[in-house]
């Protein structure tokens, strides 16, 4: 198949590819009992996503008051040996998510998947779902150093240049997504279905999908950056 405009797509994790919410409130919420206080809803949860779990617990608690930095950093430690444990309970694609990826490696599209969660988690969660095998390159929060993940261009630029380089579109459900897709100068697609931090209309992107079904036809409507 030829005429595709971009050789290489780009995919946010949570929210985008994968509704992880449940488990990431399973331990936010872990990680609260841990402090003492009390369990959160998962909308209120949904609300914290984006930015990585430390930022995602950070909203959490800083609207119940805040804490100290040493006692803070027990209860990220808390989430994070529980996530590890239990990041893939009730974690699932989004439906059509699997068919959408098989359609762009049809169409000789590389695809990479570029989250602020660690890699470990990224890669341990898409081993369980037989997800790995489907993405050349995997870049979590932790794979470039501190200071390159999203909302810098970092991981977008270094999963260009990884693959190939060639035409690159990305696709996530944050401001952090498409802060990162507009200083790298790649087209972005906004989830709206996802867990966005604001109004998806409001976010910036280059197109806005309800469904990921409908993430191909959103990007041949756009056209790749000279």
């Amino acid at each position: 198949m030829t005429g595709f405009p971009f050789q290489i797509v780009g995919f946010d994790l949570d929210g985008t590819l994968l509704d992880t919410h449940r488990d990431l409130g399973a331990a936010v919420n872990h990680a609260l009992r841990t402090g003492g206080f009390d369990p959160v809803p998962v909308a209120e949860i949904e609300d914290a996503i984006g930015g990585g779990a430390k930022l995602m617990l950070k909203r959490v608690i800083d609207a119940r008051g805040g804490l100290p930095d040493d006692e803070f950093q027990v209860l990220y430690k808390a989430l994070l040996a529980f996530y590890a444990e239990n990041n893939c309970v009730h974690t699932r694609p989004y439906p059509g998510a699997i068919e959408v990826l098989d359609e762009l490696a049809a169409r000789g599209v590389r695809l990479a998947l570029l989250t602020n969660k660690f890699e470990s988690f990224a890669r341990q969660i898409l081993d369980t779902l037989d997800l790995t095998r489907r993405f050349e390159l995997i870049l979590g929060g932790d794979s470039l150093g501190k200071g390159r993940s999203k909302p810098a261009p970092d991981p977008i630029l270094e999963a260009r240049e990884r693959l190939g380089g060639g035409s690159f579109a990305y696709i996530g459900d944050s401001s952090y997504d498409v802060m990162s897709a507009r200083a790298a100068g790649v087209p972005v697609v906004v989830a709206g279905y996802g867990y966005c931090d604001k109004p998806p209309a409001e976010l910036g992107g280059d197109a806005v999908i309800e469904r990921i079904g409908d993430f191909v036809r959103a990007l041949e409507s756009i056209d790749p950056p000279r």
